[in-house]
């Protein structure tokens, strides 16, 4: 996804996309000193600092270096989170994450320069002489533009960036109020008879290791990672199991999707139960339901809490702050499938939730057309 587009700043060389404050930034992959297909867009909830650094090697590179040094007790992942980036292929044997906090992308190839103005469209033929500006971008934890500041000589750069760092509010006073994430939160889905025999069919055949979907080379395949997932799974098969938890769905959540969102949901994809047990510490770190193309039909995410008897286990929404959400027994967090979520790690006991996609006809065609594109 990229947004912000050129509006006609020019140096030589090409023209310059410019993002202004209240923009929404460009989400991006990249190569970084962790990882090396990183997804920036999970980097949301908390405020971040992007350095167009250019190179370490020169003096203002070192300059901004010397910065960031100085400043380290800044950057903890929770309020603010540093994600340099650099032009030059030789920082890879000078710069070094600093976790938590400070990370850095191998922007060799220029392209994420490009999406937030650094390098030039189109790209100069000879890439030594294409001119790059070098600036701080800083961002809310929705990814939105908060301010941009151009290095300057003397240093004034700095102290105008430590100024504004220091004046920034708590993660969920980021907008000034305390916002909510744009969520259905739905009791009495599910009756308790219902869900207690749901846990008796999970109960029954005891869960398999649960992955998730990725893209490599325009393909999805499923992964395994317990480092950001760990979760098992029981897909229902008992067709009177499936036709009550339909029925459910259509009478008591489709009417307020349609109401709150004006979207006619039609189709409903898996019945699966799923448990995040403590003896496994189960979690789902921060990611979204439709970033693949066998998960691009997917419209919105159902969550149903089907016992109460545990601890953690709480969905999340970073992009709009820490809070979390538990629904009781039979209820349900219902969320398009575009809002980056997490579940916190369960410390004890086990949660079981009944967790189905929703979509329309539209989407039915995207997920048909996709198909050939599936490793699973």
């Amino acid at each position: 996804m990229t947004t912000g587009k050129t509006d006609g700043s020019t140096m030589p060389g090409g023209t310059y996309v410019e993002l202004r404050p209240g923009d929404t930034a460009p989400w991006f992959r990249q190569r970084s000193t962790s990882n090396d297909d990183h997804v920036f867009d999970t980097a949301a909830g908390r405020w971040i600092v992007m350095g167009f650094i250019g190179s370490s090697a020169d003096a203002a590179g070192q300059r901004a270096l010397a910065w960031l040094h100085a400043q380290r007790h800044l950057f903890d992942d929770n309020h603010i989170a540093f994600f340099g980036l650099t032009q030059d292929p030789a920082d890879k044997g000078r710069l070094r994450a600093a976790l938590p906090g400070i990370r850095w992308f191998w922007d060799f190839d220029r392209s994420v320069a490009r999406l937030y103005g650094a390098a030039p469209t189109p790209p100069h033929p000879d890439p030594a002489a294409e001119p790059l500006r070098r600036f701080w971008k800083i961002l809310d934890p929705s990814l939105r533009v908060r301010a941009v500041i151009r290095f300057a000589e003397g240093g004034a750069d700095l102290q105008a960036l430590a100024a504004l760092l220091s004046d920034l509010p708590p993660v969920d006073q980021a907008a000034g109020i305390t916002t909510a994430a744009p969520i259905l939160y739905l009791p009495q889905i599910f009756e308790p008879e219902l869900c207690a025999r749901l846990v008796r069919t999970y109960d029954s055949s005891g869960g398999e290791l649960s992955g998730f979907m990725v893209q490599r080379d325009g393909r999805t395949k499923l992964m395994t990672d317990p480092d950001h997932k760990t979760r098992r799974d029981v897909m229902i098969e008992d067709r009177a199991l499936i036709s009550a938890t339909r029925e459910r769905i259509r009478r008591r959540i489709l009417p307020q999707i349609e109401r709150a969102h004006q979207f006619h949901v039609t189709r409903m994809e898996r019945y699966l139960v799923a448990c995040y047990d403590a003896a496994d510490q189960a979690h789902f770190r921060p990611h979204r339901d439709n970033t693949t193309s066998g998960t691009a039909h997917r419209r919105f995410a159902v969550s149903i809490n089907l016992n109460d008897d545990f601890e953690g286990g709480d969905v999340g929404f970073p992009e709009y702050g820490p809070q979390t959400y538990r629904p009781p027994v039979g209820g349900a967090v219902v969320f398009s499938c575009s809002l980056l979520h997490r579940v916190t790690p369960v410390t004890r006991g086990r949660r079981y939730a009944f967790l189905p996609f929703l979509y329309d006809e539209a989407a039915a065609a995207i997920r048909e057309a996709n198909l050939a594109r599936l490793d699973l």
